[in-house]
C-alpha cells in the first residue's frame, strides 16, 4: 500500500480523525487515541498495534521491528509500505483499530456506535449455551 491507501483506508473506519504530531508524522485516531501513524519523511513508516501474538510473528519478518518507544506495547513498524500486502496491511489496521475502540471508555463506546450507522466492532459474544430447551423443564 502506498501512503494515499493508508489514509484512505485508515480514514475509512468509523470516527478515525487524523493529525501531524511530533514533526512530520501523520497519526491516525479513534476518540483521541492513536492505532496508526505513518512517517512522512522519505521512506514513510508505518506504525500500528498487534496482539502479543501477531507482534511475535511479525517482528520475525525482514522490513519489520519493533516500533520505537511503543513496542512494550506490541506496536510494530513496517520499515517501508511494501513490507506486507494491501489486505494484510488493511487487516493489521483494522485490528489495532478495534483494539484501541476496546479500550475506550464504555460510554464512549456506546455514543461512538450510536453515532454510526454500522457497529464499530466486528466481534460479538456468542450467546451461552443453554442446557436445557424451556420445554424440556416442563415435562
Amino acid at each position: 500500500m502506498d501512503i494515499d491507501g493508508i489514509r484512505t483506508y485508515c480514514l475509512s473506519l468509523p470516527h478515525a480523525t487524523e493529525d501531524i504530531q511530533w514533526g512530520n508524522d501523520l497519526l491516525f485516531r479513534i476518540s483521541g487515541k492513536i492505532f496508526a501513524g505513518m512517517s512522512l519523511d522519505p521512506q514513510h513508516s508505518f506504525s500500528f498495534k498487534c496482539t502479543p501474538e501477531k507482534y511475535e510473528e511479525l517482528i520475525e519478518l525482514d522490513g519489520i521491528i519493533p516500533a520505537p518507544y511503543m513496542a512494550r506495547n506490541k506496536w510494530v513498524m513496517l520499515e517501508n509500505l511494501g513490507v506486507l500486502g494491501d489486505s494484510e496491511t488493511k487487516r493489521l489496521i483494522s485490528n489495532s483499530y478495534e483494539m484501541i475502540f476496546s479500550k475506550l471508555p464504555k460510554k464512549t463506546q456506546m455514543t461512538l456506535q450510536a453515532q454510526s450507522k454500522t457497529p464499530v466492532m466486528r466481534e460479538r459474544k456468542k450467546p451461552a449455551a443453554r442446557s436445557q430447551d424451556v420445554s424440556d423443564r416442563k415435562k
